[in-house]
């Protein structure tokens, strides 16, 4: 079995911690490469300068004195070399043959190097490493005198400070990565908390149900967003769940009704009724009204259904012209019931466009034109006044009638499915008590609300009210 470790097979709390550990050391590994070899060079530069001055200040001495370097003016020399020579460094002349002349050292370790012939024409510098140590070189002429003023400097307290400046850059990048991979672990612990939480959620909901929700804690960022996010989507869900559970158990219970008449006729045929032509036409003619019924029924489910699930593309044009549309419908309404009056005041949206598609416009008001004959008994008349509201951008379209009314008790109710004011929840021509329920998912797809105000006895106003563009 293949045991080797993949880090794509780690939480991604450890990937983003061991990620942002190694982007660090490796941030602090550069940097510290180029720290130490710009220490290093400076400090061999700053070791090379401080020989350069006193290779200047011995030349310009010799010079000056004009030294011949006779027997009677080495303890001279020797004197004044010994004042400039600094720790673990020792200066030299040497004569054309490159014979030590003079040597003075101070806490010089160990033993030098042969010394070489120079070439007088130029200075020279070189640095030893394998004896670590840093040698200066300059030609000296006085007179018929020629030699060389050599400067020994060791290199050992440099490497030992470099060494030193090294560890503690090492030190430094350690604590660095350690302190980089816990502030890591602490990072991804917080930013994966809303994660952590919204799966502790969505389990929840697996054994509690839909109304569970995620607590939104902490300051307004993205996380914060994704919960909310996650929140909206969970009532949007629960609301689905809602709309469909009611949905199954409003269209169970108004096709119950048709379904056992239906079946009690055809019991009652297939026993004894087909043999008398009487009950035979009489359970048929139900039969075929029950019929009709459901077909009505299904179909104004259909029509419910769709406005729930109706959603206004972007793309699409929206500019339905409410003077047309509310003239079209009175047409084809009274063709339905020439026995109504129906009357219009569209002045005011002559040249109105609303915020919404043609056809769904014209299906609410025959909703409501609709509702308005159903329930008008001895008046038939039916009014629709249109208007404006400039400074709000929206317009209103009432429809009103003279019928029964609706009692205020049931008020709260009318928008409800399957609810009509009678009480007949079943059965009749009135309908289902589908259509304003219909109206109003179509009407708030498109921002808008739609209002009744009704009093009992005296009649029902339908209120619509859209936005304009």
């Amino acid at each position: 079995m293949n045991r080797r470790w993949n880090i794509s097979k780690l939480p991604i709390k450890w990937k983003l911690t061991l990620s942002s550990a190694l982007l660090l050391l490796l941030l602090m590994a550069g940097y510290n490469a180029i720290q130490f070899a710009f220490v290093d060079r400076w400090m061999v530069k700053e070791q090379e300068s401080n020989a350069k001055a006193d290779m200047r200040e011995i030349l310009n001495y010799l010079l000056e004195k004009e030294h011949t370097f006779a027997d009677s003016e080495i303890a001279a020399i020797s004197n004044y070399l010994a004042r400039v020579n600094d720790r673990e460094q020792m200066i030299r002349i040497l004569d054309g043959e490159g014979r030590a002349i003079i040597t003075v050292k101070d806490d010089f370790p160990g033993e030098w190097l042969s010394s070489h012939e120079t070439d007088l024409r130029k200075e020279q510098s070189a640095r030893f490493v394998i004896d670590n140590m840093l040698v200066y070189r300059s030609p000296l002429t006085i007179f018929d005198y020629n030699g060389t003023v050599e400067i020994v400097s060791s290199m050992d307290e440099f490497s030992r400070l470099i060494d030193a400046f090294a560890r503690v850059m090492l030190i430094c990048l350690a604590s660095a990565v350690v302190l980089s991979g816990f502030g890591g672990w602490l990072l991804s612990r917080r930013m994966l908390s809303p994660l952590k939480a919204m799966n502790e959620t969505i389990r929840n909901v697996k054994q509690n149900g839909l109304q569970e929700r995620m607590p939104l804690d902490g300051p307004p960022d993205e996380l914060h967003d994704l919960m909310s996010l996650f929140n909206e989507m969970m009532e949007q869900v629960e609301h689905t769940f809602k709309q469909q559970r009611q949905f199954v158990e409003d269209a169970s219970h108004e096709l119950r009704t048709p379904v056992a008449i239906l079946e009690g006729h055809l019991i009652m045929l297939s026993r004894w009724g087909k043999d008398d032509p009487k009950v035979l036409d009489e359970s048929l003619q139900i039969s075929i009204h029950e019929l009709g019924r459901l077909r009505r029924l299904v179909e104004e489910l259909l029509l419910l259904m769709r406005a729930e699930q109706l959603t206004v593309p972007e793309y699409e044009p929206l500019a339905a012209n409410a003077a047309d549309i509310v003239q079209t419908s009175i047409r084809n309404m009274s063709m339905l019931h020439p026995d109504f009056q129906f009357a219009a005041d569209v002045a005011k949206v002559s040249n109105v466009q609303l915020t919404i598609a043609e056809d769904h416009l014209e299906q609410i008001l025959l909703i409501a034109l609709d509702n308005a004959v159903k329930y008008s008994k001895e008046s038939r008349e039916v009014r629709i006044n249109c208007n404006v509201n400039a400074a709000e951008k929206y317009a209103t379209i009432a429809v009103a009638d003279r019928g029964t009314g609706i009692p205020a008790k049931e008020m709260p109710y009318v928008l409800d499915r399957f609810f009509r004011a009678d009480k007949a929840r079943s059965g009749g021509e009135n309908g289902f008590g589908l259509g304003l329920s219909i109206a109003k998912r179509i009407i708030e797809r498109y921002s808008g609300k739609i209002e009744i105000k009704s009093e009992e006895g005296k009649g029902t106003t339908i209120v619509f009210h859209m936005p304009i563009r």
